[in-house]
């Protein structure tokens, strides 16, 4: 997708005021964004990212274009997006998602790279360390690993028969590594035993296995194959009777049980900051990746009910949202 159709497809943010065009000409930047799949999430996200830029004073067509692409999730797209933005000389890229970064920075080691949503920045070889990143890029990692360590235990909270829970993740990524042998050191001091399951599986068959024994109840890890499969996955969660934490509220937006996790929107508006200061000047290797500063519990009391679950009042008290 090209500039003009990406900015139309975020709902209209970039509809900018007449009386900017008559403004004396500025030099004009050029921003680079490399987007996910097309759908309503990741369009809201982007949209947040081009509301933040707005409001620090980058208008599209008067002091800035924008040159988007959206890759899918495709790698082999990814890929070819980054060369022809890399190509076109721009002078930031904005990206998500650690197959892009990884992907963009294959591309160019030069052009300044803002990243958000990336899990383990560090340990992947994106950056040197959080502080000083070094190279071209910096940005938003998704969570500090400690967050994992809280699913286990609010999946005991909201389901307190559960004693054994699947993990899914992708074992092939540092991130898949890291969230599960966080949740693996925590899940025995809340009487919950976690047995890996890769995504990367035929996972409506090991699910279905899993769920054969009792007690049984399920943590979805971040990951892009995570997103991918999130409606399959919250369909099988369903179809088995598992309560499920996931690591963000789109999950329980569409239907699963709880989530915890980090507020997207907020990232890709303090992206949006970064790439201004980057505009402006700054080095991209001297300013820090920045962990999440909001975080979200999102309980789906529909859900629970199907469940047959009574979600404790003390856990409703500290929700952050309850759809209904």
């Amino acid at each position: 997708m090209r500039r003009r159709e990406f900015i139309a497809a975020i709902g209209g943010v970039a509809a900018w005021p007449p009386a900017a065009r008559a403004q004396q000409p500025e030099r004009v930047r050029r921003i680079g964004v490399i987007a996910g799949a097309d759908d309503p999430v990741t369009q809201a996200r982007h949209a947040a990212f081009f509301q933040g830029l707005q409001q620090l004073g980058w208008t599209e067509g008067r002091n800035v274009h924008i040159d988007a692409r959206w890759s899918a999730g495709n790698a082999a797209e990814t890929r070819r997006h980054a060369a022809e933005l890399v190509a076109l000389a721009p002078d930031v890229i904005f990206t998500s998602g650690s197959t892009a970064i990884g992907l963009t920075l294959e591309a160019t080691r030069t052009v300044p790279i803002v990243f958000a949503i990336v899990p383990d920045p560090v340990g992947s070889g994106y950056v040197k360390s959080l502080s000083r990143p070094g190279g071209n890029t910096t940005g938003f990692m998704m969570f500090e690993y400690s967050l994992c360590g809280k699913w286990p235990a609010l999946l005991k909270e909201i389901a307190p028969h559960t004693t054994r829970a699947a993990v899914l993740r992708d074992p092939t990524v540092p991130a898949g590594i890291g969230q599960f042998a966080v949740i693996q050191s925590v899940a025995g001091s809340v009487g919950v035993d976690v047995i890996p399951v890769d995504l990367r599986a035929e996972i409506a068959r090991e699910l279905a296995d899993f769920a054969q024994p009792a007690n049984g109840g399920l943590i979805l890890t971040a990951s892009a194959l995570s997103a991918v499969q999130r409606d399959l996955i919250i369909t099988l969660a369903a179809r088995h009777k598992l309560p499920a934490v996931y690591q963000e509220r789109n999950y329980a937006d569409a239907g699963g049980l709880v989530s915890y996790g980090p507020n997207f929107l907020d990232q890709f508006r303090r992206a949006a900051g970064y790439v201004d200061r980057i505009l402006k000047g700054e080095n991209p290797g001297d300013l820090p990746v920045q962990a999440p500063t909001k975080y979200e519990l999102v309980i789906n009391i529909k859900t629970a009910k199907a469940l047959g679950l009574a979600v404790p009042a003390s856990l409703l008290a500290r929700a952050d949202e309850v759809i209904e």
